[in-house]
């Protein structure tokens, strides 16, 4: 996918079109946000983008986004998980959602907002699991900021202070989807380590 063909042609509307449906819809596990989002940015540092606007849409559309997708898991998704013996739609996956979402829910939507895929669906489970609209927005809302403002601001300094920086994009872009994976790595050590205690 050239990342940065989509934001040329597009501009701010089809980022912010991507990020929403990244942020909550069941569809967008599979767009790149991290990377589109920086890309953005050093784009908007070559003077392609307006950095206010582009920044100020996309955290909309960020928060907006895994609104829709809490309100589709509270509203539409819990109705999915009815069966016993369902491996996908075991109706105890609601009320183990709502007890992790109770203890570590704040934690988990926003450390999903930098682990590609995961970050779909988190606001979904956490409407499913039923945490309180009032908490989810609050930790939604600073997710939103971290992730937005962050890779749009990290990709627009750097394209200020580092010549050609269009050379470097992919690499950095690689950097970026792995770092972002970090997290869930860590996840899965821990758990296999709690397993064999």
């Amino acid at each position: 996918m050239d990342v940065t063909h989509i934001i040329q042609t597009f501009g701010i509307i089809g980022i912010s079109i991507i990020i929403f449906a990244e942020s909550g819809l069941f569809f967008g596990f599979f767009l790149p946000g991290d990377s589109i989002l920086f890309t953005a940015g050093v784009l908007a540092s070559q003077g392609f983008l307006n950095i206010s606007l582009l920044v100020f849409c996309t955290w909309i559309a960020a928060v907006l986004g895994d609104t829709v997708g809490y309100w589709f898991g509270a509203r539409i998704g819990i109705k999915m998980f009815s069966k016993e013996k369902s491996f996908f739609f075991n109706k105890q996956y609601p009320e183990r959602a709502h007890e992790f979402y109770v203890k570590r829910g704040g934690q988990a939507i926003i450390l999903a907002r930098f682990i590609p895929a995961v970050r779909t669906f988190i606001p979904i489970m956490a409407g499913v699991g039923n945490m309180p609209y009032k908490k989810f927005i609050s930790y939604n809302i600073i997710g939103g900021t971290i992730w937005t403002i962050g890779l749009t601001l990290a990709g627009y300094f750097l394209g200020r202070s580092i010549t050609n920086i269009d050379k470097y994009i992919i690499p950095i872009i690689l950097v970026i989807i792995i770092l972002s994976m970090l997290p869930a790595v860590s996840e899965v050590i821990k758990s296999r380590k709690n397993h064999t205690k």
